[in-house]
C-alpha cells in the first residue's frame, strides 16, 4: 500500500481545493473511511486510495459542469495510480469509488469499497464541521445565511441556490436516509442531531 505521504504529496502539487474540499476534507475522509472498512470489512489498498484521491478534481459549486467533477477525478487519479505501479488490477475498483462518491453525479456504488468511501464523505458534510463546510460554500457564493422572512422553510420550498441555511433542509438532513452501510447510519445519528442543535439555537439569536 502506498504511503501516506505519496498521495499527499501528489494533492499538493497537482490539485486545487476551496475552504470546503482541502487536504483537510480529504484527511477527515480517510480516517472516516478506515474506521467504516474496519466495521464493515473491504479492500484496504482500494478503500484507502479511493479516499485520498476522490477530490482529486473538485468543481466549484456553481460551475455549469460540476456533476463531473467525479468523473474528472476518476480519470485522473487512474493516471497517478498507474504512474506509481499502483496494482493494475485494482484500478478500475478505485475509480469506480471515486466516480460513485458524489452526491451530484449519479453513479450507483456497486462495491463496498463504493459504498464506504460514498459514506465517508457524506458523514463530513455533517455534524460540526458540516456545518463550517456549509457556510464557507454559502461565503464563497455570496449567499445570505437565511432568509430572513422564513429561516427554517418551514412555509416554503428551501433553495439552496439563494440561502445558506436552505441547503440543511435541501440536502443535508437527507443525507443519513442515503448511507450504505450501518456503521455510517450509526455515526451520521449524533452529527444530526448536532446540527439541529445548531439550528435550535440560531432561531433563538435570530
Amino acid at each position: 500500500m502506498p504511503e501516506e505521504s505519496v498521495y499527499r504529496n501528489f494533492l499538493i502539487d497537482n490539485c486545487s481545493f476551496d475552504a470546503a474540499h482541502d487536504l483537510a476534507h480529504i484527511q477527515r475522509v480517510v480516517k472516516t473511511a478506515r474506521e467504516l472498512l474496519a466495521e464493515e470489512g473491504g479492500d484496504a489498498e482500494v478503500v484507502d486510495a479511493a479516499a485520498w484521491l476522490h477530490d482529486c478534481v473538485t468543481l466549484p459549486k456553481d460551475h455549469p459542469e460540476r456533476s463531473k467533477s467525479s468523473i474528472l477525478a476518476g480519470e485522473k487519479a487512474a493516471q497517478f495510480l498507474n504512474s506509481i505501479d499502483f496494482p493494475e488490477s485494482k484500478i478500475p475498483h478505485v475509480v469506480h469509488a471515486i466516480e460513485a462518491h458524489s452526491y451530484s453525479g449519479g453513479v450507483e456504488s456497486e462495491t463496498i469499497e463504493a459504498k464506504i468511501v460514498q459514506d465517508a464523505d457524506r458523514l463530513d458534510a455533517l455534524g460540526a464541521i458540516g456545518i463550517a463546510r456549509c457556510f464557507a460554500v454559502g461565503g464563497k457564493l455570496d449567499q445570505p445565511f437565511y432568509r430572513m422572512e422564513d429561516p427554517f422553510c418551514e412555509h416554503r420550498d428551501p433553495d439552496d441556490s439563494l440561502y445558506t441555511v436552505d441547503h440543511f433542509y435541501k440536502k443535508l438532513f437527507k443525507l443519513p436516509e442515503l448511507l450504505n452501510t450501518k456503521s455510517a447510519k450509526k455515526l451520521a445519528d449524533d452529527r444530526i442531531s448536532f446540527m439541529k442543535m445548531f439550528l435550535s439555537e440560531l432561531r433563538k439569536e435570530i
